[in-house]
């Protein structure tokens, strides 16, 4: 029997088939196209999405040579925090899905905050205030799309993650639930009792009535009408994608840490069965929740990684491909220092302006293509140790002093990103041998529930690493670097 990883992401959705054994089969991708109706907004459509969805489950399928009744079950990860709202009696979205990088709702999340409710909301959900998540998201359409308030208040309405509304189409309109992780990324979960709370739902101004089931992240949700892939498969897993790339890098254990370079970057440090609170800004989330037992993480979310390579292509137009940024960048002066702090759509952990926006520092008339090339390499490595360094105060206990990080994504191919990052963490890089750790850690979860695949302690001992990355900068030199780009930075933001 096969498995089936939809990874539905922020550019681009994709189908893995595995065997039993979890070794890929079989993949099919589509992009997925950006909508950006004013500055600081980014949409999606969410039909497109669910059409990409079947289109490259079934194309899988197809070059695996596989019946829907040779597939044991289909794991679902996706980009979280991405908000639908669709009616419950036709299943059409109400709206575009609004992105976890839109930032309409700032003013919003800053009212809340002068009113004083962010302390509130950090202790429930672990998050900080902020239009990344969900809630605002919410607020915003029910507010705003015509006539949407009353027909919530009716129950006319249902409210999802990207992961919600795919269960909801694949069975038909007959499921609607999200898992544990999902949930834990909208700021209306309390991530220690493990429910919705009611007092978060009012001060957000959203009915519970829209609100999915909240499940393990592995279980039987539901299962696929016939006419989508000739038969019923069963759906076994949802997790959110960064969780499933924790999961696909075997980081089970307390002090296991990875990070994922796509889009942007997400930290997670697994903290074990007990939330640590964090002082510095990072974001108490669920890593996994299997039956019987809740994980929890630390994370930190940069919201400008690989972004930042595809706007030297797409809007500097200083390299034609994402592969060219190597060499542009290895032609940058010696002793030049160009900070890009790529606050583009503002900056996430530890900082949380929302406000601020992208700025160089340090040109001189000598600087060129080559020197921004490098900084925007340089500000991902530069971003990770702000990350680093608020989880290790956060929870010295469980990070040590010099982590093991585990890498994977896109931006993982750029050779001097990935040695600059282990230069400026001080600590070992090992970029996975896998390609894709978001689907691999969907489809283990959705063998695991299904019966086929090993428990956790045997799944993680086959993890195999590509290459390492060993620290070789001068301490000297490393701490003068450091200091420029937290120059930077403090003369970027917007509030203390």
């Amino acid at each position: 029997m096969a498995l089936i990883a939809i990874d539905q992401g922020t550019t681009s959705t994709r189908a893995v088939v595995y065997n039993a054994t979890l070794v890929p089969l079989a993949a099919a991708q589509r992009e997925l196209r950006q909508i950006y109706p004013a500055p600081g907004e980014v949409e999606h459509d969410a039909e497109e999405i669910w059409d990409a969805v079947v289109a490259v489950t079934r194309e899988a399928m197809d070059r695996a040579k596989l019946s829907a009744s040779e597939i044991a079950g289909i794991g679902i990860a996706n980009q979280r925090e991405t908000t639908v709202i669709w009616e419950r009696a036709t299943g059409r979205p109400i709206h575009h899905a609004i992105v976890w990088q839109d930032r309409r709702t700032t003013g919003l999340c800053s009212a809340l905050r002068e009113a004083g409710h962010e302390s509130e909301i950090a202790a429930k959900t672990g998050l900080v205030l902020d239009p990344y998540f969900s809630a605002s998201k919410v607020a915003w359409l029910l507010d705003h799309v015509p006539e949407a308030r009353s027909a919530a208040e009716a129950g006319k309405l249902a409210f999802g993650t990207i992961d919600t509304f795919l269960l909801w189409r694949l069975t038909g309109g007959k499921v609607h639930a999200t898992d544990a992780t999902n949930a834990a990324r909208t700021a209306l979960f309390d991530i220690d009792k493990g429910r919705w709370d009611e007092d978060l739902c009012r001060l957000f101004h959203v009915p519970t009535s829209l609100l999915p089931a909240v499940r393990d992240c592995a279980g039987h949700f539901g299962t696929t009408t016939p006419d989508l892939f000739g038969a019923p498969i069963r759906v076994y897993a949802m997790i959110g994608d960064q969780q499933a790339a924790l999961v696909g890098h075997g980081c089970f254990k307390p002090g296991m840490i990875k990070a994922t370079y796509g889009t942007g970057c997400f930290m997670v440090l697994n903290t074990g069965t007990e939330r640590v609170t964090s002082r510095h800004r990072m974001l108490t989330t669920i890593a996994l929740q299997l039956p019987g037992e809740r994980t929890y993480a630390l994370e930190g979310a940069l919201f400008v990684a690989g972004a930042a390579i595809q706007w030297l292509r797409d809007a500097l137009k200083i390299i034609d491909s994402a592969a060219e940024a190597d060499t542009l960048a290895s032609r940058a002066g010696v002793d030049d220092q160009v900070y890009l702090v790529p606050a583009f759509v503002g900056l996430g952990a530890p900082y949380w302006d929302a406000e601020a926006r992208g700025a160089l520092f340090g040109l001189t008339r000598g600087s060129g293509a080559a020197d921004i090339a490098r900084a925007a390499l340089e500000s991902i490595g530069y971003q990770s140790r702000d990350l680093l360094e608020a989880m290790r105060a956060d929870c010295p206990s469980i990070l040590t002093e010099t982590p093991l990080l585990r890498v994977d994504g896109g931006v993982t191919a750029s050779e001097i990103a990935m040695q600059f990052l282990a230069d400026i963490l001080a600590c070992p890089v090992d970029q996975a041998a896998i390609t894709e750790a978001t689907a691999l850690g969907a489809a283990w979860l959705a063998g695991y529930a299904a019966g086929i695949c090993p428990d956790a302690e045997s799944f993680a001992r086959h993890y195999k690493t590509a290459r390492r990355f060993e620290p070789r900068m001068d301490e000297e030199v490393r701490a003068r670097k450091y200091a420029g780009w937290q120059d930077a930075v403090r003369r970027t933001l917007t509030r203390a």
